[in-house]
């Protein structure tokens, strides 16, 4: 098994209707987590983990993502010309953090038919990554790293678990099995469970290790509600027939596709900056009087 992590997927293609207005013409992977794109959180993420090449999983208005990828020459010229040194060198580590290769998914029909829409560019012989922009995991490890691990461990595709109280878990993708170490072989993955009938309170977050074949289980899965491919459907099937490893992964976990976890990632991350921390505990305690 060739190291998993050379290329990754990240799908966003979505329309980002949950901030509107501020989407209509930003697109959502492009709003700031303090002054850096949640999307550039997530390349880094992956770049961490020894990623070479990002899939960009995108649809129409959605340039403002390849751009920010892109060298700006006007603006390096004016920061080298401005002896603004610090600023180039950061604008110009974007432009060269990765390769990027861009895909249209011309209709959004779900997360399995975003998958499938990288397949020309992953190709069919090695093992990918993929991760939802709206999930930011902060921690020593990269998250994907950590199942690209476990994965070459045990040989088995990967899906990133984190526990969730009993009363949301008819939010998310939950998976269960019998544990293997710290994590689970998993035996059961259900995509949104209705209320009280989830198998387990372990739900899935959007970190996957995915092997080449999954294409073709992508190929042969029937559209769900509202014609969309859902991929959970496609980890089912590796679930069957015993390829699929739940991984704890150690780290915290922010929902930036929600709106109070886009505000709490913002904090979070501005606390982890050490010219903001002070004078943003400071407000806190000031508004929380």
């Amino acid at each position: 098994m060739k190291h998993p992590l050379r290329k990754v997927v990240v799908p966003a293609a979505g329309l980002g209707t949950r901030f509107l207005p501020a989407t209509k013409a930003v697109p959502k992977e492009m709003l700031p987590i303090v002054d850096v794109p949640a999307i550039q959180l997530i390349v880094e993420e992956a770049v961490r983990a020894g990623a070479q090449q990002v899939i960009l999983v995108s649809g129409r208005g959605k340039s403002a993502i390849e751009d920010h990828f892109d060298h700006s020459y006007e603006l390096e010229d004016t920061l080298q010309r401005t002896k603004k040194k610090e600023l180039f060198e950061q604008v110009r580590r974007i432009s060269e953090m990765a390769r990027l290769v861009s895909v249209r998914q011309k209709e959004p029909l779900g997360l399995g038919h975003a998958v499938l829409a990288a397949k020309p560019a992953v190709g069919t012989d090695e093992w990918f990554g993929v991760l939802l922009g709206d999930d930011l995991i902060d921690s020593e490890e990269p998250a994907i790293g950590q199942l690209a691990r476990v994965s070459m461990q045990t040989g088995k595709a990967a899906v990133a678990l984190m526990p969730v109280p009993d009363d949301q878990t008819q939010l998310y993708g939950v998976a269960a099995g019998p544990a293997v170490g710290a994590n689970i072989q998993v035996e059961k993955i259900v995509e949104k469970p209705a209320r009280g009938s989830a198998p387990s309170n372990l739900a899935v977050i959007g970190r996957y290790l995915l092997p080449p074949d999954v294409f073709e289980i992508l190929e042969k899965v029937k559209p769900g509600a509202g014609g969309e491919i859902q991929l959970t459907d496609a980890l089912a099937v590796l679930a069957k027939q015993g390829r699929l490893i739940g991984v704890r992964f150690s780290g915290e976990r922010h929902d930036a596709g929600d709106r109070l976890g886009y505000l709490q990632a913002n904090i979070a991350y501005a606390l982890k900056r050490p010219e903001l921390r002070d004078p943003l505990r400071a407000y806190m305690r000031k508004v929380l009087q």
